[in-house]
């Protein structure tokens, strides 16, 4: 992926490109991230907080995660769609939504965390190393 990638929300006025592979991408089974996904878990991609270029306004909405770091999620204002999320305990880091990507194959995931707390109707599988809460050096 040479190239980068790029992605936004559902009705285009929030808009990024990347430059570089992500260097993380999993599923996540929090409570948090199954309640902002409108699903059993979210899908994300690490990315350099300096390789990501924004464009449009973006509002955010900060809470405790199930780790206990504040996580920041930045969504359209027009559509509501999510398009990244910030926590400073990993700073240097945007966590782009799977979801938001206009190529939906550079999404490679790697792995499932807080698969402890995983809806019955949402196991982790795929043959993707899971854990409980998140990998050791990630939090």
């Amino acid at each position: 992926m040479a190239n980068g990638f790029s992605g936004g929300c559902l009705c285009g006025a929030v808009r990024y490109s990347c430059d570089g592979d992500p260097i993380m991408a999993g599923h996540c089974h929090c409570e948090d991230c199954r309640r902002s996904s409108g699903s059993g878990h979210s899908s994300h991609l690490a990315v350099p907080e300096g390789a990501v270029t924004m464009a449009g306004a973006t509002t955010g909405y900060s809470r405790a995660a199930d780790s206990g770091n504040l996580v920041t999620r930045h969504f359209c204002p027009t559509c509501g769609a999510a398009v990244y999320s910030t926590n400073p305990a990993m700073s240097g880091l945007v966590f782009l939504r799977a979801s938001s990507l206009d190529d939906l194959e550079v999404f490679k995931p790697q792995m499932h965390v807080f698969a402890g707390r995983a809806a019955s109707w949402d196991q982790p599988g795929g043959g993707l190393p899971s854990f409980e809460k998140m990998p050791p050096g990630m939090n």
